[in-house]
């Protein structure tokens, strides 16, 4: 669960940065923001695979 949630903060703090580069016209954060919610994004990809496979092992 804890690292759902470090993801799910990952992601949020990407489209904060990202909000502030655009504000800001700051290119450098409106990248890092970008990179940050798609890592963010991804591992709460992963986690999904994961317990959908657990699910299944669970199942049997």
């Amino acid at each position: 669960m804890n690292d759902k949630l470090e993801n799910k903060g990952e992601e949020l703090k990407g489209r904060a940065k990202e909000a502030v580069g655009d504000a800001t016209d700051n290119e450098q954060w409106q990248a890092e923001g970008k990179s940050d919610q798609a890592k963010g994004s991804l591992k709460q990809a992963g986690e999904k695979v994961k317990d959908a496979v657990k699910g299944v092992t669970d199942k049997k």
